[in-house]
């Protein structure tokens, strides 16, 4: 029979510290009753309970920490994306979350986590077949980890979402309380299918269009399909790009696109791009190699990744096709510090890892790179048909409806890594854990709230830079 450790804090086996997968011991019925039993010694209700250590929990402090290796002079325009809402803060603030979840009960099974798990981190992407997908599409903060930290933290943000939107909080608690139904719902599935059958399912744009109730979203999703679609480099390359002495070159948008006037960055960019083909299997080295390379620029992305560095590389083959990659600078998870370190050395290669692990499906072009300075990237194709879906001015019954595709998507990446049999069996057949979860969504919901107005505080009172950005 399988057995877990009862844990509340910082879990750490050796396996974890490694960043490996637990090996899955007994059948999938011992499983699960090894799942039932884990109710006594972490009832489902106590994931209910939120209470802050007032005295020694700042959260400037930890903000203030988690931009220690940024980039110092791109940090106040993290602190203005972050200042617009309640909302907007709790994107950026994924390590101040991460020392709050490590501090809530968790049952000792971990997964693969997402580590950033919030509703806008989902979205739609062009498979490899060039097929428009739904799925998880941020994995900055990837690590192994308990499961319940992505669930709770994809809760919070809809009831966070929800008021933004001037929701009711209990139509905001009432998505956030779908989410979780839906993830406890579809991993029971998942737990009864064969590993490549997991592996192989999927959520298409063509079933999310044949699932609308009513011929109005029928349309809707089309609509959203059809600009997914159209977000590829052939159509951005003109509005990012000019020639200059008759060669293509990025287009300067400061203080959000910008090259470096420095002789050494084009040599780097160019060294790192060689490290970066290494990290590809063979055949895509191949076609790398139709692509040469000429001309880089740093580009300012997200919310909570505002300060790391990052740059887009522009590339064109024999016949002048366009191709952009994005390098992003992969500093450790937030997890780190209460999940274990990554068996990667390389936090390029952690992304890279855990997104081909938590995805249906991945970029073809994803890889890994290190630059001189020692900083680790991650390297992807830039804007390959992804988009995030819009949430602004959604009802009550979109958002609930919404927060099902996302707790199906988040139960298929978590059943590809971990016991998704023992983690059922602790879930069981009734919502006992979801209505407690969205408990705790309420509770945190208050936590950013009051965790933003802190922010505003700060800046007012000239402890943080601020730079707020033309809309």
């Amino acid at each position: 029979m399988t057995t877990r450790k009862k844990t509340t804090s910082k879990a750490k086996t050796k396996a974890n510290k490694a960043g490996e997968a637990a090996p899955l011991i007994g059948s999938r019925e011992e499983r699960v009753n090894a799942g039932k039993l884990l109710r006594d010694s972490v009832p489902r209700s106590s994931h209910a309970a939120w209470t802050p250590k007032a005295k020694s929990r700042d959260p400037i402090a930890i903000l203030e920490q988690s931009n220690k290796d940024r980039l110092q002079e791109l940090v106040p325009i993290r602190y203005g994306r972050m200042l617009r809402s309640p909302f907007t803060f709790l994107r950026g603030s994924a390590a101040l979350m991460a020392h709050d979840l490590a501090r809530t009960p968790n049952i000792g099974v971990q997964v693969q986590a997402c580590g950033d798990c919030h509703l806008l981190n989902f979205g739609l992407f062009a498979t490899p077949e060039r097929n428009l997908v739904f799925d998880l599409n941020d994995f900055d903060e990837t690590l192994p980890a308990p499961w319940e930290w992505d669930v709770k933290r994809l809760a919070a943000s809809f009831v966070v979402a929800g008021r933004d939107n001037r929701l009711s909080d209990d139509q905001s608690r009432e998505a956030a309380v779908a989410c979780v139904r839906a993830y406890r719902d579809n991993l029971r599935n998942y737990s009864r299918k064969s590993p490549l059958e997991v592996w192989y399912s999927r959520l298409d744009m063509d079933t999310l269009i044949e699932m609308a109730p009513d011929e109005k979203l029928k349309k809707s999703r089309q609509q959203l399909a059809d600009k997914a679609r159209a977000r590829v480099v052939e159509n951005v390359f003109p509005k990012i790009t000019k020639e200059v002495a008759g060669q293509p070159r990025i287009v300067d948008q400061p203080p959000i696109l910008f090259h470096v006037d420095a002789p050494h960055f084009m040599k780097n960019a160019h060294q790192a791009l060689a490290e970066y083909r290494s990290t590809l299997s063979d055949e895509r080295r191949v076609l790398l190699d139709r692509y040469r390379f000429v001309d880089a620029a740093v580009k300012v992305v997200g919310i909570g990744s505002v300060g790391t560095r990052c740059f887009i590389g522009l590339l064109f083959s024999e016949e002048n096709h366009p191709l952009l990659l994005q390098f992003k600078e992969s500093c450790r998870s937030v997890l780190e510090p209460y999940a274990g370190k990554s068996q990667y050395t390389n936090q390029g290669q952690r992304v890279v890892m855990g997104q081909r692990l938590m995805q249906s499906s991945s970029d073809i072009f994803l890889g890994w790179t290190k630059g001189r300075a020692g900083h680790d990237y991650y390297v992807r194709q830039m804007r390959d048909m992804k988009m995030s879906v819009p949430i602004e001015g959604v009802s009550a019954t979109q958002l609930k409806r919404y927060a099902g595709h996302c707790g199906l998507t988040l139960a298929r990446a978590h059943a590809k890594s971990g016991d998704s049999a023992t983690i059922t069996g602790y879930l069981g057949n009734s919502d006992s854990f979801d209505e407690a979860v969205g408990d705790f969504a309420l509770a945190y919901a208050d936590q950013t709230e009051q965790d933003h107005a802190a922010l505003v505080k700060a800046v007012k009172s000239g402890r943080l830079e601020v730079l707020i950005e033309e809309e």
